[in-house]
C-alpha cells in the first residue's frame, strides 16, 4: 500500500492587522452618524430667532415742551391717587401725562378715583399680570406702546401702585429732562443661577443683566423694548420662576435644581445690553425701595406711618451713590455731569405713611378740599 507523502505545513495568516480594521471602521461610522446628526439639528431644530442690527424709529417732530409719561402698574386703581393728585396739582398740565395699567376690565373714573388726573387714564388691552412671569413684561411694554404714540412724551418713568414722589414736579422734571441717558438699573450678578443655558447663543451669558424693574427710558429706548420681537421670545419660554403648589411646596424636577428666573428683573438691561446701549445708560435706578433679608429672599419693607417721618425721608434724599457688591462698583449719582440725589421716587409706601408726606408739604402746598371738591 503506498503511503501518502503529507503535504506541506499549512501557512497561518498573520491577523495583527485585523484589529486596527475595526477601528478604522468604528471611526467611520462614527464620523457619519455625527454628520447625520448635524443635518438633523439644522434641518429639524428650530433656529432662535436672529437679533437684526438695530434701527432706530424715525423721529416724530412735536412742537411745545417736551413731556414725561409717568406709567403706573397697579392690580386695580391707585391706593395712594391722592399723592399724585398734589404731586400734578403744582405742575403744568402740557408737561407731562399719565397711563395706568391694571387688571382687564377696570376703569378709572369717578367711582374709581379721587382725582381727576386719572379719570380715563387706563389702558384698554391690558392683561393679567401675575407677579414673576412674563405677563409683567407684557403689561410694561404695553405702557411703553400707549405712550409712545404721543411724539411729545419723551421721558417714561414705570411705578407702581405704591411709589411716592420724593420731590415736587418741577425738580422732578428738570432732573429727568436734563439728562439724555435712560436711569435702568443694570449689573451682572455672578452669584445668581438664573441664566438658562437654553437661551444661548441668542442670549449669551455675558450679555445676562439683572436690575430693578422701576425704569426710567428716553424715547429711543423706550422703542427698543416696544419693537424687540426676538429677546421678549426667548424670556417668555426660559425666564420662569419657581412653581408651587397650593402648599406651597416647589416642584423639583428629577436630579436637577429648579431656575427661578424673575424676567422683570432681567429683561430690560439685557435687552439694552444685547442692543450695546450699556454706554447710553445712568446704570440706576431712580425709586429707592428698602430691602429686609431673610435667609431664604429678600423682601420690600413697606413704610408706614412711624417710619416716614421728615427725618427718615431726608435720609434717602441724601444718598448720592449706591454701591453694587454683585460687580464690586461703585454708582456715583449724576445728571448731564452733575452729582445729584440718586432718587426721585420710592417705594412701598402705606396710605399712612403717604398721608405724612402730604402734611409736610413734600410736593409743595397741597389743599385736601381740593380732592373733596373733585369727588363730591
Amino acid at each position: 500500500m503506498t503511503k501518502k507523502r503529507a503535504g506541506p505545513p499549512a501557512v497561518t495568516v498573520p491577523i495583527r492587522r485585523h484589529p486596527w480594521l475595526g477601528i478604522h471602521l468604528v471611526a467611520s461610522l462614527s464620523a457619519l452618524a455625527f454628520l447625520l446628526t448635524l443635518l438633523w439639528i439644522q434641518f429639524y431644530t428650530p433656529n432662535p430667532p436672529l437679533l437684526t442690527p438695530l434701527r432706530f424709529r424715525d423721529p416724530i417732530p412735536f412742537s411745545g415742551k417736551p413731556k414725561i409719561a409717568f406709567l403706573f402698574l397697579t392690580r386695580a386703581g391707585m391706593p395712594l391717587d391722592f399723592v399724585w393728585h398734589a404731586f400734578f396739582m403744582n405742575a403744568r398740565v402740557g408737561n407731562f401725562s399719565v397711563y395706568v395699567h391694571s387688571k382687564p376690565g377696570f376703569k378709572l373714573d369717578r367711582s374709581t378715583t379721587r382725582s381727576p388726573f386719572f379719570y380715563g387714564r387706563h389702558i384698554e388691552d391690558s392683561v393679567q399680570v401675575i407677579w414673576g412671569e412674563s405677563s409683567m413684561i407684557e403689561a410694561e411694554r404695553l405702557l411703553l406702546s400707549v405712550a409712545l404714540d404721543d411724539p411729545a412724551n419723551q421721558r417714561f418713568v414705570l411705578l407702581s401702585d405704591s411709589c411716592v414722589p420724593l420731590y415736587n414736579f418741577d425738580y422732578v422734571y428738570n432732573y429727568l429732562i436734563s439728562s439724555q441717558k435712560s436711569f435702568v438699573d443694570s449689573f451682572f450678578d455672578k452669584k445668581e443661577r438664573r441664566y438658562n443655558e437654553k437661551m444661548a447663543p441668542s442670549i449669551p451669558r455675558h450679555k445676562w443683566r439683572k436690575g430693578s424693574q422701576w425704569i426710567t427710558l428716553i424715547r429711543r429706548h423706550a422703542e427698543v423694548i416696544v419693537d424687540d420681537d426676538a429677546i421678549f421670545p426667548i424670556f417668555k419660554q426660559y425666564c420662569k420662576r419657581k412653581l408651587k403648589d397650593v402648599d406651597g411646596h416647589i416642584f423639583k424636577p428629577a436630579r436637577k435644581k429648579p431656575q427661578s428666573c424673575i424676567p422683570d428683573e432681567h429683561y430690560v438691561p439685557t435687552l439694552l445690553s444685547m442692543r450695546e446701549l450699556e454706554d447710553k445708560l445712568e446704570r440706576r435706578t431712580l425709586t429707592y425701595t428698602l430691602w429686609n433679608s431673610s435667609k431664604s429672599s429678600w423682601h420690600p419693607v413697606t413704610f408706614k406711618y412711624g417710619n416716614a417721618s421728615p427725618q427718615d425721608i431726608d435720609k434717602i434724599k441724601e444718598i448720592n451713590n449706591v454701591y453694587y457688591d454683585a460687580d464690586l462698583r461703585t454708582e456715583w449719582c449724576q445728571c448731564n455731569g452733575t452729582f445729584v440725589p440718586c432718587f426721585l421716587f420710592a417705594r412701598k409706601f402705606s396710605r399712612g405713611a403717604a398721608v405724612q408726606l402730604l402734611s409736610e408739604g413734600t410736593f409743595g402746598p397741597f389743599d385736601a378740599s381740593s380732592l373733596l371738591q373733585e369727588s363730591s
